[in-house]
Order: C-alpha cells, then structure tokens, then sequence
C-alpha cells in the first residue's frame, strides 16, 4: 500500500536537508579554514649556540691532523695573508673578512702572517729552536747558551709553544702584520694596532697575550699580533681546561718537561681573561 506524501511531509525533508548541510560545510571551505589557522600559526625555532663538536676531541686540540682535509678548515684566499697554503676555521674567516674590509675603508691594512699550525708544524719550529738550528728572538742560541733543559725550555716558551700546546693547532687564532711588539708601538704600525684595539672585539677577535699582570700572571709574553676568535676558540679553551692534562704532550725534546713547567695551566690557560 503506498503512502500519500503530504504538503507537511515536504516541509518537514527540505528542513532536515538544510540541517545538513549547516553541520556539514563544503570541503572547500573546511580546506580554506585550516589553512588560514597554519598561516597564522608562529613555528617553533630554538636558537641554539653550534656545538663545535668536530673540534672537541683531543687529538684536534692537540694538532693531530691535516688542516688540508678537516672540514672545519678553509683555505686562506691569497689578498689576505702572505703566506700560501695556510688555513682558519671558517666562521673565522668569513668574520676575519668583514674586518679586513672595515679595516680597509680606515687605510688600515691587515694581513694574515700565520694561522693554523698543526702537530708536526709547530713541533718543526719547536725542534729548530732546541737544538740551536734557529736563533731565538732575543738572539739566543738555545743549545749552546742554555745547557739547563727547564731554562733552555722556558726561553723558547717566551714566544713559542711546546707542539700539542699551541693555540693555532685550533684554527680560530691569527697572526697580524709583524711578529714585533716594537712594530706596533710607533708609526703605522701603532696606528694598526689601535684601530685593532678599538675595532677587532666587534668582530670577536681578541688579542690573547697581553701584557703579563694581576690579569694574566703566567704564560708567553705579550704578542700585538696574536688574535684569537673567541666565538669558536672559547669553547676549545673550555675543553682544553677539562681535558688536557701535562701528561698529554709527547714525542718532541723536552716533552717529559710539561709536568715540571706545568703547561696546560701557565701555558695553554695562561691567557687574558676575556678570551675565555
């Protein structure tokens, strides 16, 4: 038996059917609300200090590599140094770079004279200085004047570090210009390390041998010309601090004397304190 559809029968599916639809919108329009809740939606960034970690390993604190292939290492291009083939951390040079031009733009010109050094590098300086082969700076004949082994150490260390101790094993610190305080005491010079003085802190580079005092009471004289780049070498200086022991340095002459001379802290630590 069929049932008569009537005029309220009507009403009542046309009502039901609008319902519907209300509660249940198009899917364009479900698509375009959540899009506009994602586009106003703040991403979550943590700004997080780089970790350095391929640098924090002792043999990379202690120069045991080829700066050639140590992905942390770029090449010296030649307008800034005098000097080929030499290298720098990267973020170091790229900021040694935005100095330069500063510099430049003063009439004020910086080159690079020594950068990284690794083991073997500065143990061939170390050598030559030991045995008498290379004249030190004051002009004395290390194996000849100076027969006493922890004397004989202590003047080379006035200028040079013992290999494994050195900071340029690190890549983050540079020589400036001239490997002579008195260079930079008058004329141009002066006038490059002022603007340095002045200026290099801007780009992180601070000047780690100053003169010794209440400050830094221990380690090499002061260098004008040896400037680290904190930004990097701070953490280094920390793990140096944590890991290096005078037991740590072998295989060159005299390097039974570290526990004696107490390197890592008169030495390696022997630093201003805002390098650290």
């Amino acid at each position: 038996m069929l049932r008569v559809i009537t005029r309220g029968d009507l009403l009542l599916i046309v009502v039901c059917m609008c319902c519907l639809q209300c509660s249940n919108p198009p899917d364009n329009q479900q698509t375009t609300k959540a899009t506009t809740i994602s586009a106003n939606t703040e991403p979550m960034i943590e700004n997080l200090e780089p970790t350095y970690s391929e640098l924090l390993n002792i043999d990379f604190i202690l120069g045991q590599y080829n700066p050639a292939k140590h992905k942390s290492l770029s090449i010296i291009p030649a307008q800034y140094t005098d000097k080929s083939g030499i290298y720098l951390h990267k973020e170091a040079l790229e900021q040694f770079i935005h100095m330069y031009e500063a510099a430049k733009a003063k009439d004020i010109n910086l080159v690079i004279r020594s950068a990284t050094r690794n083991f073997n590098y500065q143990k061939s300086i170390w050598e030559a200085k030991w045995s008498g082969n290379r004249i030190l700076s004051s002009g004395i004949n290390a194996a000849k004047d100076i027969k006493e082994p922890v004397v004989r150490a202590k003047e080379i260390m006035k200028y040079s570090a013992m290999p494994g101790a050195s900071r340029h094993h690190w890549g983050t610190d540079i020589d400036l210009n001239a490997f002579d305080n008195a260079y930079f005491e008058s004329g141009k010079g002066k006038q490059e390390y002022d603007w340095l003085v002045s200026n290099a802190n801007t780009y992180g580079f601070y000047q780690v041998y100053t003169p010794k005092g209440e400050d830094r009471p221990s380690g090499y004289e002061e260098e004008k010309w040896h400037w680290t780049y904190k930004p990097v070498s701070k953490h280094l200086t920390a793990f140096a601090q944590e890991k290096l022991t005078d037991s740590t340095f072998h295989n060159f002459s005299g390097s039974e004397l570290a526990p004696q001379l107490q390197v890592v802290s008169n030495y390696v630590l022997g630093i201003h304190p805002t390098c650290h």
